[in-house]
């Protein structure tokens, strides 16, 4: 048995584990790191670069398959798909981005890379394999999982998970997604626009967690595309073989498909962790505190294993946090009102702070929503992609919340995102000069739209302005 000190020890080599190993061996600390699996975690390998990478050959086969707009002579539609060749597309991505979260980079960083599951024997130790580590901290970045939902049956058929899809070269002919979440409603769209036929089944509302009225406007899209959404209906029963899958629903409603992917949501992973050894409270993750740290002052958790929003770049933001902690001994706490969540169909959907409905609920009349409809916006307008809207939660004058649904929400949340975090007030963004013509000055003219009532329907503006004028030579 091989015994190890060290300052920090990272049990987890996703996108969080990997930003506190690298931060910290970078200002001087000495730093071990252990994965079992994959370096990268399940965003590199099954979730974020391998969903968007296939999304991207979907929306290039939707736009060769649309033809007959911008004047250009008509297509075939849907696009002729080689569908092995979209998953090599896949791979490729993931492979190019692969060396950035490599073994070999962290070892020449200077981090000591074990790669064992990590499990505590003491609330100071840690095994991985024949290794024994002590540490002055210890940060669980151990990520999540997909989330398999006991349905009757389902353990008799082939069925998917994000870390199985994006394997299977073989086309669907008919995918059963259970789930519509964005992981469902992604797969969905990205395979219909393959040429797939695609039936959702949701057991309550798609998208549940988000506006209705952007959310509204995503499921219209994806039904012209002809993908089936089945909302408030539970999956009971599931039968069958590869290439004939049936689902039951507790009504009694029978689907038949070739493939079933299962997209219900995601657990966190700490089976393996002995937490109690540690003296780590926990229950479906980590019992942490707002600097992240859990019962065992020792011990951070960070990402999905510190429970809560379940995205890449929040264990990203959760790495800064502990590193500030736990390297230069700072006080540090996360928190979570600036952090914005994307849906990538087409068109994308995001969220930051509270939906409309969430804001009114918690400060009643004393919310103004600002709006700007992405149809009055000329880029969007050129491009003919003016689905959507820019929708801003505004009280006292700062913005606490924004949704926007159409094309590049993601990218177009940013400025929000800045503006929440550093409590900007809705001027910051009102006085921003933007390139003309582009999509982000739907952000500006929302922020606009706030001021407008205040300026041009102000009976006491009007009466300045008209007294500043006969006064002014």
């Amino acid at each position: 048995m091989t015994r190890i000190k060290t300052d920090i020890c990272v049990i987890g080599a996703g996108s969080g584990g990997l930003s506190v190993a690298a931060g910290a061996v970078q200002m001087g600390a000495d730093a071990v790191l252990l994965e079992g699996h994959k370096m990268g975690g399940d965003c590199l390998n099954y979730g974020c670069v391998p969903s968007k990478a296939l999304l991207s050959v979907a929306k290039q086969a939707h736009a060769l398959g649309g033809g007959g707009r911008f004047g250009l002579a008509p297509s075939p539609a849907p696009a002729q798909v080689d569908f092995a060749a979209a998953k090599d597309h896949v791979r490729r991505a993931i492979d190019t981005i692969a060396p950035v979260d490599s073994e070999e980079r962290f070892r020449g960083l200077g981090v000591r890379v074990i790669r064992e599951y990590g499990r505590f024997i003491s609330p100071t130790e840690v095994q991985a394999g024949d290794h024994v580590i002590t540490a002055r901290r210890f940060v669980i970045a151990t990520g999540s999982s997909p989330l398999v939902p006991p349905i009757n049956g389902l353990d008799g058929v082939p069925y998917h998970t994000n870390e199985t899809i994006f394997e299977d070269r073989e086309k669907p002919a008919h995918l059963i997604i259970i789930g519509g979440g964005p992981i469902g409603l992604e797969m969905a769209q990205a395979h219909a626009r393959l040429g797939c036929q695609v039936t959702v089944v949701e057991g309550a509302r798609a998208l549940g967690r988000d506006d209705p009225e952007a959310v509204a406007l995503i499921l219209a899209r994806l039904r012209e595309e002809g993908v089936t959404i089945l909302e408030g209906l539970q999956a009971a029963r599931v039968s069958g073989k590869a290439g004939a899958i049936t689902l039951e629903t507790q009504d009694g409603q029978r689907i038949t498909g070739s493939h079933l992917l299962v997209a219900v949501g995601r657990k966190v992973n700490l089976d393996r962790l002995d937490l109690h050894k540690a003296e780590v409270e926990h229950d479906r993750a980590v019992r942490v505190g707002a600097d992240l740290r859990s019962s065992n002052r020792r011990v951070y958790a960070i990402g999905d294993a510190a429970g809560g929003m379940q995205f890449t770049h929040v264990a990203g933001y959760h790495a800064g946090v502990v590193i500030r902690s736990a390297l230069l001994g700072l006080p540090s706490k996360a928190r979570e009102d600036h952090i914005p969540r994307v849906t990538y169909t087409d068109p994308e959907l995001a969220q930051i702070g509270p939906t409309e409905d969430e804001a009114r609920a918690l400060h009643g009349d004393a919310l103004t929503v600002a709006r700007f409809d992405m149809a009055e916006n000329d880029r969007a307008i050129a491009e003919d992609r003016r689905a959507g809207f820019v929708k801003v939660m505004v009280l006292r004058g700062r913005p606490i919340g924004a949704t926007i649904v159409g094309a590049s929400a993601g990218d177009l949340v940013g400025i929000w995102a800045m503006a929440i975090a550093n409590r900007l007030k809705m001027s910051a963004v009102a006085g921003t000069v933007l390139p003309y013509p582009t999509l982000g000055e739907a952000n500006k003219r929302a922020a606009g739209a706030y001021f407008s009532p205040k300026l041009f329907e102000s009976s006491v503006v009007k009466r300045v302005v008209r007294t500043v004028q006969r006064l002014l030579p």
